[in-house]
């Protein structure tokens, strides 16, 4: 990178960053990419075995910023009304209305999304792609803003219901948390007394400042030869031999706002080809299905090797 480019972190995230990290020990880089990927309008799955703080995560930025925060969690028994609401009937106005479900909340944790059936699954996509629910013909707007934070665990399979490559496409980015390490993990054990506990972490922003921010990554500026280059990117998913399913226009979209809202995070109001590059595995990862060889047998492996391989092969603008 240039030295002349600007890199420091905004004070509003680098305050909400720092509030996050009081539990979340050793993992910067995931908690970046989150507070990027809310920044950016985005839904987040975060994959991963259980018991590493996903959950606590979610809780985290819903706490951090002062916004109302809502847990789901995702069963084989779990119906749509379960999530977006139900239209019941009122005995003592003798009229039907609308009971809203858990999804009318700022941050969503669907806990486990793969563990429900493909039906439930998809009572998500309203949501996660308009913000609304519709039910019984009418349309709800939910709060703003409005993030899912999905949670499922690659290792076990039995009764787990994957999720399909529409859904896949609706989350901006897919991040595992990790292990600690171990002096990380010391840190934890030393100074968390109660498993849960985070009553004394406070916000440090409010929804409005929120929603200020969120416009303001919309007007960072990305210039024509960086778009080109995203576009170069996109298309060489779809042209490659090592690649089944390359990425949707959709996908394109996302790393585009996905690059400005780092651009954003560093402070800067600009896109330089780094911002893209950066974003490109945790963006399109899960949106790809890459070829399966003998030396490839795993999904996350796969696609993000190839990935690197085509970010190798295209020239960044200077």
């Amino acid at each position: 990178m240039d030295n002349h480019v600007r890199t420091t972190i905004r004070p509003e995230v680098a305050r909400l960053q720092q509030n996050i990290e009081q539990v979340i020990k050793g993992k910067s880089e995931v908690v970046k990419n989150l507070i990027i990927g809310f920044l950016a309008q985005g839904h987040i799955l975060l994959e991963d075995v259980p018991g590493v703080g996903k959950t606590t995560l979610a809780q985290l930025l819903a706490r951090s910023l002062n916004l109302s925060f809502s847990r789901i969690q995702f069963t084989s028994d779990l119906l749509p009304s379960d999530i977006i609401g139900a239209v019941i009937f009122n005995q003592s106005t003798h009229e039907f209305e609308f009971k809203p479900g858990p999804i009318f909340a700022n941050v969503v944790l669907a806990d486990e999304i793969n563990r429900t059936t493909p039906k439930t699954q998809s009572a998500l996509l309203e949501a996660m792609n308009s913000a609304q629910v519709s039910v019984d013909k009418h349309t709800y707007d939910l709060p703003r803003p409005f993030m899912v934070i999905a949670t499922q665990n690659p290792i076990e399979f039995h009764g787990t219901f994957p999720l399909p490559k529409s859904q896949m496409d609706r989350f901006l980015m897919r991040l595992q948390v990790g292990y600690p390490s171990i002096e990380d993990e010391v840190q934890i054990l030393r100074e968390q007394r109660e498993v849960g506990n985070i009553e004394f972490v406070n916000p440090v922003l409010d929804a409005a400042e929120v929603l200020e921010l969120q416009a303001q990554v919309q007007d960072v500026e990305i210039a024509e030869e960086l778009l080109y280059y995203l576009a170069r990117i996109v298309t060489a998913t779809r042209e490659s031999q090592l690649i089944e399913l390359g990425a949707s226009t959709r996908a394109a979209l996302a790393l585009r706002r996905a690059a400005q809202a780092r651009a954003f995070y560093e402070g800067r109001d600009y896109c330089i080809p780094d911002d893209i590059k950066t974003m490109v595995v945790p963006v399109l990862a899960h949106r790809i299905q890459a070829v399966r060889t003998f030396e490839h047998n795993g999904n996350e492996v796969a696609e993000v090797r190839t990935l690197r391989r085509l970010l190798d092969e295209i020239e960044a603008p200077l």
